[in-house]
């Protein structure tokens, strides 16, 4: 058996057509009497709709009095944000139908995105600059009497996401629309997403995130695409058609998945491609029987089990019960989105054998690898392959990213477990393993009884583990990294017998972000200052920023870029102000560490470092060094106990240095409540210092790094990730790297590190450790964080904070040193936006077409 994929053939099919015949392209939005559905029939578009600052106010008014039943007078700003949103919508589906209609027509060769979350936050001010219309849409609530920036803010961050997994997701759909890519996101639609943040007593509580209380009036109900799926039961053999035993799932529960369907336009609206979302809904809704005859609750049980499947992003899974939840939504997902990708070829096409010219899917890390036997289940027992032809099709469908190194991060399921939920599906991937070991793995190592074991997809034990990671890896084509550090790592280290088994299999696709929202809309100083500058062309195109670099040393142009700065910095000092309570000076360094709290991530080292600091002007209050503000944003996960003890601990050293009037405001600190996206976009253009302190060999990659620089922040940063390839395009002299390499860690890993030594060497590390592990920061309350000291000095600091201390404390006195010259820091400011061109997600999904998913762009005005 091999995992080794035919490289599919290359869909010509539309480029053909487009040589062929040129339409001539409308505005975004221009009017479209009548168009031409798939079956070649008519149909007339209830609302005419157009680009014109006239259109779209009288869109608005329509809707406001038609949609809404509200007038101009008495309407809420809720109100006016829906209005508006729908008469975008209303421009977007004219270009999503005319869109899936040229796919359509094409028999396109599609990519498939599957992935658990995706991090969109608002996508109003995204939606009207993809679309070319904010400044009509602008113009038009102006006559209107609306701020459109004042409505934005009613809209609510859709809570579909938690960190970089899902903003990349997010960031790859906005790309592939962009690019002209035929494409469809899969996802779940989380009715709570994963949780609103808020602290007591400086302890992170969570509340559910009830995003969707407004509506989302950008979401279309597809409910003729409902799917069926099956859960629980067990496997009889019977005797087929053929007389033959065959395997047949029995005795099952029934859930169905809804799907809601989100435009996403690429930026020019010529493309506009589709997120697909799926919401659970239990087969038997109501037992009108059992509410009759008085069982209320009892009659409803069935529809509320069914529907918890799609409550909640990331379920907390210390129970047993939380893991079984998890398991069952990645099912129920994956599921719905195969069957889904099976309709639509099916309605086109009658030859399995084509099923890889026409489809590829990507899974994003392991949350959806479960699809590899599911698509081998539905082309075995509902469409009757055989084995060889179907795990041929799986093979060349299926393509996997792996975003992280930490091993103990890999996802694991009981094989209890998946006898329990889905006893089909165990069955296949115990066949999987079987082959792949007798076949694969002893042609490479014959004999090798502990290879086998080593590369096994069942990992032995009590209970066994069914490795997920293994299990994607044999079923993709390619396997990629999201760095090249990354990548590297990955073939070094963790798939290392998987690279050597399959030398051509894995392959580097360093991330990227949108600079539509990252910058284009996000940050409108700095917009306008380049399009001033270089023109307008760069959003779509953004190696063209490297123009900037000539006016690098530009007087003029320094000012006025450090400028916008300090613009941004004002607003986000009275968003501080208004959220935390805290007045910061807009003319401090603003130090940024956004991210998801994980002790890898480091959050714990920042803050060591903000402690030598208060430590140290508390000894001099004169001491001359530029203020600085520490902002930090980040949630941990629910059942992460440590990472919500260095949240307290984060927040009760800033009330007590915030309150501190003998350090003269030099020093603050603040944490706002639920960092989110629509916060990101406030905190990241106003953002001096960039925080990537992660320890060497654990970042993946990271995106905050890139959308801080873009935006002028200098980075601190360790080579981990995408520093390492961010140092390479900006030069040394831009960025302050500090700390050990990844073979240093190692190195100090296999010597035996211990980090009492550092502790007991450093006279400040060791005040500043022995100070936190007091009440001086909770009077009254011994021990609040012994369990943030005792990961460092007790637990082995397993990811080298303490070896990292000295050289960070030095590189934050470097960036001091650097804010005093106030031309120098321009010019790096600067040189920062001005290298961040790689970093484009449009050049990352360039390179997935082309060397992955061998897609080629479809035009809906060529096609």
């Amino acid at each position: 058996m091999s995992a080794k994929a035919k490289t599919p053939t290359k869909n010509k099919s539309a480029s053909t057509k487009a040589a062929k015949k040129k339409a001539t392209k409308p505005r975004l939005g221009a009017p479209l009497a009548s168009t031409p559905t798939a079956e070649g029939e008519q149909t007339s578009f209830r609302f005419a709709t157009g680009d014109t600052m006239e259109s779209i106010k009288k869109s608005i008014r329509n809707h406001l009095h038609f949609t809404l039943a509200r007038h101009e007078d008495n309407a809420s700003p809720t109100e006016w944000w829906t209005a508006t949103s729908l008469a975008v919508r209303d421009r977007l589906l004219n270009h999503f139908m005319r869109t899936q209609k040229a796919h359509h027509n094409a028999k396109t060769r599609r990519a498939y995105y599957l992935s658990l979350e995706y991090l969109m936050g608002r996508v109003l001010l995204n939606n009207l600059h993809n679309a070319g219309i904010y400044e009509a849409a602008r113009d038009a609530l102006k006559e209107l009497g609306q701020d459109v920036d004042v409505l934005a803010e009613e809209e609510d961050d859709m809570g579909l996401g938690n960190g970089g997994l899902g903003r990349l997701a997010a960031c790859f759909l906005d790309s592939l629309a962009t690019l002209d890519l035929p494409s469809v996101g899969y996802g779940i639609h989380y009715e709570f997403g994963l949780f609103r943040q808020a602290f007591e007593d400086g302890h992170q509580v969570e509340h559910p995130d009830a995003w969707m209380l407004k509506g989302c009036p950008w979401e279309i109900m597809r409910p003729n695409y409902t799917q069926h799926i099956k859960l629980y039961g067990r496997v009889e053999h019977q005797i087929d058609s053929r007389g033959n035993f065959s395997p047949v799932w029995v005795d099952y529960k029934t859930l169905e998945g809804v799907p809601y369907d989100i435009p996403i336009v690429g930026y020019g609206g010529d493309t506009v491609n589709f997120l697909r979302l799926w919401e659970s809904r239990a087969s038997q809704q109501f037992d009108l029987n059992v509410f009759n005859e008085g069982g209320y609750i009892e009659a409803l049980r069935e529809k509320a089990m069914g529907e918890t499947i799609s409550k909640v992003l990331y379920p907390n899974d210390k129970t047993e019960s939380g893991k079984e939840l998890r398991l069952v939504q990645q099912y129920f997902f994956v599921s719905c989105s195969l069957q889904d990708i099976i309709r639509r070829f099916k309605g086109s096409h009658d030859e399995w054998s084509k099923f890889p010219e026409y489809n590829v899917v990507q899974l994003n890390d392991t949350h959806p690898a479960i699809a590899v036997p599911e698509l081998m289940r539905l082309l075995l027992d509902e469409h009757g392959l055989g084995w060889d032809e179907a795990w041929d099709i799986v093979t060349q469908t299926f393509n996997y990213t792996n975003h992280t190194l930490l091993p103990e991060a890999l996802e694991k399921w009981s094989v209890p477990l998946f006898e329990k939920i889905l006893p089909r599906h165990i069955q296949i991937i115990y066949e999987i393993n079987t082959r792949f070991l007798s076949h694969d793995v002893e042609n490479c190592w014959p004999g090798d009884g502990e290879k086998k074991a080593q590369l096994s997809i069942i990992e032995e034990g009590n209970p066994k583990m069914v490795r997920m990671a293994y299990l994607s890896v044999v079923a993709s084509t390619k396997v990629n990294g999201v760095a090249a550090l990354h990548t590297q790592l990955l073939k070094r280290n963790l798939f290392a017998d998987f690279d050597e088994l399959y030398p051509d299999k894995f392959i580097n696709m360093t991330n990227g972000i949108t600079p539509r929202r990252w910058l284009l809309a996000c940050n409108s100083g700095l917009t306008s200052l380049i399009n001033d500058t270089i023109g307008t062309d760069w959003p779509k195109d953004l190696d063209q920023l490297r123009a900037l670099a000539t006016h690098a040393d530009n007087s003029k142009f320094q000012e006025a870029f450090m400028q916008v700065k300090r613009d941004n910095k004002v607003a986000l000092a009275q968003v501080i102000k208004e959220t935390c309570n805290v007045e910061v000076s807009p003319d401090a360094i603003f130090d940024v560490q956004i991210k998801r709290l994980h002790e890898y991530k480091r959050q714990h080292l920042n803050l060591l470092n903000i402690l030598t600091m208060y430590r140290r002007l508390l000894h001099n209050p004169d001491l001359d060094v530029p203020p600085r503000v520490f902002i930090f944003g980040a949630k941990a996960a629910p059942g992460y106990d440590l990472a919500k003890n260095i949240i307290r601990a984060i927040n009760k050293v800033a009330e007590k240095v915030n309150n501190d009037e003998r350090i003269k405001g030099k020093l603050k600190i603040v944490f706002p409540e639920n960092y989110c996206v629509s916060l990101a976009e406030k905190i990241i253009p106003a953002a001096d210092v960039s925080e990537q302190i992660s320890t060497a060999g654990k970042e993946a990659s990271g995106t905050g790094n890139m959308k801080l620089a873009l935006n002028g922040a200098l980075t601190i940063g360790t080579l981990d990730g995408a520093n390492v390839e961010i140092l390479e395009e900006v030069g040394e002299d831009n960025i302050f790297i500090f700390g050990n390499t990844v073979e240093e860690v190692e190195a100090l890993r296999a010597g035996g590190y211990n980090p009492r030594e550092y502790y007991e060497k450093n006279e400040e590390l060791k005040a500043v450790l022995d100070w936190l592990a007091s009440d001086f920061f909770t009077p009254g309350e011994h021990g609040a964080f012994d369990a943030l000291c005792s990961s460092l000095l007790d637990w082995g600091d397993p990811f080298s904070v303490l070896a990292d201390y000295e050289a960070y404390v030095a590189a934050q006195d470097q960036v001091s040193e650097a804010y005093r010259d106030k031309k120098r820091w321009a010019k790096m400011a600067v040189l920062n936006t001005a290298f961040m061109g790689k970093f484009s997600s449009d050049r990352t999904i360039s390179e997935y077409a082309e060397q992955i998913w061998h897609l080629e762009p479809v035009r809906p005005y060529e096609a």
